[in-house]
């Protein structure tokens, strides 16, 4: 008779979570629940969700609002997990819970660890410009993303990459970690190296007023906010008196910036138009007015 095979307890969202449970289905790995998410009306979804191949495969799908009630803890014991994979879930997972699984609990990261562990990794290292991005395979701890890591894989990203380009860029690195170790983590023979504390950095969640626009930062900085956090993400602002104008593209090096100074926010040229930052000028390329009737603009205006 042939060995069961280990029972795989998945938690994960958004479309990384999508790629990773597609690569265990396709291999007929033994998938006994996936816990994840409901969608959130007020966030736009762009991307695949896990939920969508569970069901087709007929997994078992859950969406506690907290997984570390007593109710749901007995209720994971009972799934008599093996091994617990995190996909991009959302919530921490309390260390009751990751105690269970007699071959541990192991969580893919959207960054190359130490570096960038908490909420919305990319769209960080987008916004600080890092030209490099990965994904990062480590057993789950108490602490949030430090864990000893397993595998990393990395990807260059352009200097005008949306967090969304980035994104689709750096996701196929999660399914080619995950596909080099899964039989090493089913096998509890997973090798492990310590992070290094000293280099590590962490981020909290990015909330939608993140996005507003400080012109007195340099042009590459603004640049690198707005591109962070573009279309399909809440995007960059500014406030006009009452009304809004959302900024979803920019461009620091054009002829309408050339050789163009003034006072940090001032309007330098309304056709196109262009705004003064700490060191130069951005020309903003694409726009749109929320709230309150556009207001009148004019070259000496503050934004």
């Amino acid at each position: 008779m042939a060995a069961t095979k280990p029972r795989i307890l998945f938690f994960a969202y958004s479309e990384v979570g999508y790629t990773c449970l597609d690569l265990l289905l396709s291999r007929g790995d033994n998938v006994v629940a996936l816990i994840t998410h409901e969608d959130n009306p007020s966030e736009k979804i762009w991307f695949k969700t896990p939920a969508v191949a569970a069901r087709e495969h007929g997994v078992p799908v859950f969406t506690p609002e907290s997984v570390n009630t007593p109710e749901w803890r007995e209720k994971i014991a009972a799934l008599q997990p093996d091994l617990i994979l995190s996909v991009y879930y959302r919530h921490m997972i309390g260390t009751k819970i990751l105690a269970l699984p007699r071959l541990g609990a192991w969580n893919m990261h959207g960054s190359l660890l130490p570096r960038y562990r908490g909420r919305a990794p990319i769209n960080w290292a987008v916004l600080h410009g890092e030209p490099r991005i990965g994904m990062t395979l480590h057993r789950m701890v108490k602490s949030a993303d430090a864990g000893d890591i397993v595998d990393q894989e990395g990807v260059e990203i352009g200097s005008r990459d949306t967090a969304e380009q980035a994104f689709r860029k750096v996701m196929p690195c999660a399914r080619v970690v995950l596909a080099r170790q899964i039989d090493a983590l089913l096998a509890g023979a997973a090798r492990e190296t310590p992070q290094d504390e000293t280099q590590a950095t962490y981020f909290t969640g990015r909330k939608p007023e993140d996005g507003r626009i400080a012109w007195t930062q340099t042009s590459a900085q603004i640049f690198n906010l707005i591109r962070a956090v573009t279309d399909p993400y809440p995007g960059a602002f500014t406030d006009v008196g009452p009304a809004r104008l959302m900024v979803w593209w920019a461009e620091s090096d054009s002829p309408a910036t050339a050789g163009r100074r003034g006072a940090p926010g001032e309007i330098l040229s309304v056709t196109p138009l262009v705004v003064a930052t700490a060191d130069g000028a951005l020309e903003l390329t694409r726009t749109e007015w929320r709230g309150a009737p556009p207001p009148v603009l004019h070259v000496g205006r503050i934004l």
